[in-house]
C-alpha cells in the first residue's frame, strides 16, 4: 500500500490472474485465461458488457478464409498501408485466432446467416457482442467486479508485479487483488473527446503501466479523426463514404473518398462549417443499419432530421489512441510488456505489430481486441502457473494523484483538463503537424504537467477524477514527444516541414518518463516471410 493512499474499508482479494478493463480485449483476455485453468478476476471502470467503445459500434473482424492465398492477399494489403512498421507473422496470428474464435460464440451471440444458410461471422452488433462476451466470461467462472476502477499496480517486497488496487465507486471503499500476472486492457485515450463510448478511456492503463517500469510505443501514431454529425457522438464513418459534402451556401466541395479523406474534410472545417446528405447510400445498406450500427441513426432520428434527404452539418472527433496505433510495447507472442508479469491488451497495447504507421479501421482493430486479449490472459495464466501468488506486503509505485487527504482544493482540475485539450483536439495542430507547432504543445503541456505535479489535486471525494486527469496529461506528453522525434511523414503521422518518408526512421520509437521524458529509436526488426501464412496462434 502507498504511504499516502488509505481506506479504512478495504476489499481484499486474491486470483492467479487480474484484468483490467472489462470491453472487447479485457473479455477475451478473461475467457482466455480461466479456460488454462487460471482463478480470473476482471475489475471494469465501468459496467463488464457495456462499457467501451465497442458496445456502441457495429463492430467488423479481419474475417479471412484460412486459404494460403486469401491470408497471403489480406496480408500484403494490409502491409502495403502500413509504411513500414508492421510484422506479417503478428498479422497472420491474428487472423487464425480471429477465425477460430468468433465461432466459439454460438450460444452467446446470434449470428445472421445469408441467403445461402452460411453463417455470418465478421460483423457483429456491438451490444449483443459485449452482453454475450460477459455470459462467457461469468460461465467461464471469473469473478467481475463493476464500477471498480483500478488506481495502482503494486509490487511485491521482491519488486514484481503483485496485483492492483482500485476503488469501488458504487459499493464504497477500496479493493486489493493480489495475483501472479496482470493484464493490462484499459483502452486507449481520446482525452474525452466525445467518441461515443470513450468516456472511460483516458490512458489509465498508460499511466499505471509506465509507473511500473513499462515503455510506450508507437505513440506518434495517435491523430485519428472520425466524422460525426455535429453534435453528436457517434463516429462511425463507414455510411459517410457513400456522402456528398458542401459549404454554407450548398456550394459541392471537393471531398473524396480514399486515404485523403480525413484531411480534406478537415481543411474545410478550417475554413467554415461543412455539411453531408448521405444520398448515395445504397438501399440494401440503409435497410441494414438499424441492425449493423444500432446507434448511428438515432442522433437524426430525434432532430427530426432524414440524412439521405436532407443536408445536416458534420464534424470530426479526436479519437486518439483508440483507433490510433501507440499504446503500452509487448515484446513476446504473449503480449508481455517490458515489465515481468504485465502484459497489455486491445488499444492499451501498442497496435504496430498489424497497424503499422495507420490504424487498422474497424476490422484489424477488433481483431487485435479479440487477439491480443487471448494471446495476453493465455500467457498471463501460464505465468502463473510458474510462479504462484506470493505473499507478503505490497505496496505500489508512488504515483501522483492518489491522495484523499486533500481538502483544499489547490489546482483547478477542469481547467487542466480543458489546457490539455486545446492542445490534443484541434485539427491544426495535432492532424495537420509541423515541428514548430509540436514544440509549442509541449512546452504548454510541460506547463500543465508541471502543474500536476506539484500541485495537489481534488482526490478526496473522487480518487478516479485526478488519476484520469495525471493520465491525459501524461499521455499528451508522450504522443507529442514521439511525434516530435520522428521527423519525418508517415502514415497518419504527417508533418509539413518534413513532408517526405524517411529510411533512417525505419522503426520503432518508444518513450516514457514522467518530469523528464526519454525516447528511443529501435531499428526495425520483422518476422521472415516464409514464417507468415499458417503462423500459430
Amino acid at each position: 500500500m502507498t504511504a499516502h493512499y488509505t481506506s479504512s474499508a478495504l476489499l481484499d482479494l486474491t486470483a492467479d490472474v487480474l484484468i483490467i478493463g472489462g470491453g472487447l480485449a479485457g473479455a477475451w483476455a478473461a475467457v482466455a485465461a480461466a479456460r488454462e485453468g487460471s482463478r480470473v478476476i476482471l475489475v471494469d471502470k465501468g459496467y463488464c458488457g457495456t462499457s467501451g467503445v465497442t458496445a456502441t459500434a457495429g463492430p467488423g473482424h479481419w474475417w479471412v478464409p484460412p486459404q494460403p492465398e486469401a491470408r497471403r492477399a489480406a496480408i500484403d494489403k494490409r502491409l502495403a498501408t502500413a509504411y513500414g512498421l508492421a510484422d506479417p507473422r503478428w498479422m497472420a496470428r491474428a487472423l487464425d485466432t480471429t477465425w477460430t474464435s468468433l465461432p466459439s460464440l454460438a450460444g452467446y451471440y446470434s449470428f445472421p446467416q445469408d441467403e445461402a444458410g452460411v453463417t455470418q461471422y465478421r460483423g457483429l452488433r456491438g451490444p449483443e457482442y459485449l452482453r454475450g462476451l460477459r455470459r462467457l466470461v461469468e460461465d467461464s467462472g471469473v469473478t467481475i467486479l463493476d464500477h471498480s476502477p483500478a488506481l495502482e499496480l503494486l509490487r511485491n517486497q521482491h519488486g514484481a508485479i503483485s496485483g492492483a488496487r482500485g476503488w469501488r465507486r458504487q459499493a464504497g471503499g477500496d479493493w486489493q487483488v493480489r495475483c501472479a500476472a496482470v493484464v493490462v486492457a484499459t483502452g486507449g485515450c481520446a482525452f474525452l473527446s466525445r467518441l461515443l463510448g470513450s468516456h472511460t478511456n483516458t490512458g489509465d492503463g498508460y499511466l499505471m503501466g509506465v509507473e511500473a517500469g513499462a515503455e510506450l510505443s508507437g505513440m506518434e501514431f495517435s491523430n485519428y479523426y472520425g466524422i460525426a454529425a455535429a453534435g453528436s457522438t457517434m463516429s462511425r464513418s463507414m455510411v459517410y463514404s457513400f456522402g456528398d459534402y458542401f459549404d454554407a451556401s450548398d456550394r459541392a466541395l471537393p471531398i473524396h473518398q480514399g486515404p485523403t479523406f480525413t484531411e480534406e474534410l478537415a481543411r474545410a472545417l478550417l475554413h467554415g462549417p461543412v455539411y453531408c446528405r448521405l444520398n448515395r447510400v445504397p438501399t440494401h445498406i440503409r435497410q441494414q443499419l438499424p441492425t449493423i450500427q444500432p446507434n448511428l441513426m438515432l442522433p437524426f432520428d430525434r432532430r427530426g432530421i432524414d440524412p439521405y434527404r436532407e443536408r445536416f452539418a458534420v464534424t470530426l472527433h479526436a479519437e486518439g489512441t483508440i483507433r490510433g496505433v501507440g499504446g503500452l510495447r509487448t515484446i513476446d507472442d504473449d503480449c508481455q510488456t517490458t515489465v515481468p508479469g504485465l502484459f497489455a491488451a486491445g488499444d492499451a497495447a501498442s497496435r504496430e505489430p498489424i497497424a503499422g504507421a495507420t490504424s487498422g479501421g474497424g476490422a484489424q482493430n477488433s481483431a487485435w481486441a479479440l487477439s491480443s486479449g487471448q494471446w495476453a490472459g493465455r500467457g498471463a495464466a501460464r505465468l502463473a502457473r510458474e510462479q504462484p501468488v506470493v505473499q507478503g506486503r505490497l505496496q505500489g509505485f508512488q504515483g501522483l494523484g492518489l491522495s484523499r487527504k486533500i481538502i483544499t482544493l489547490k489546482s483547478d482540475n477542469q481547467g487542466l483538463i480543458q489546457r490539455i485539450q486545446a492542445e490534443v483536439h484541434p485539427l491544426d495542430k495535432n492532424l495537420f503537424r509541423s515541428g514548430e507547432q509540436l514544440g509549442r504543445s509541449l512546452q504548454t503541456l510541460d506547463s500543465v504537467w508541471d502543474q500536476v505535479r506539484h500541485s495537489s489535486l481534488a482526490a478526496d471525494q473522487n480518487p478516479l477524477r485526478a488519476r484520469e486527469l495525471v493520465a491525459m496529461a501524461a499521455t499528451a506528453r508522450w504522443c507529442y514527444s514521439a511525434a516530435q522525434q520522428r521527423r519525418e511523414s508517415r502514415g497518419m503521422h504527417q508533418r509539413s516541414d518534413v513532408p517526405q518518408q524517411d529510411s533512417q526512421f525505419d522503426g520503432h520509437f518508444r518513450v516514457g518518463g514522467f518530469d523528464r521524458l526519454w525516447s528511443r529509436h529501435d531499428p526495425l526488426v520483422v518476422s521472415a516471410p516464409s514464417s507468415v501464412v499458417g503462423a500459430q496462434q
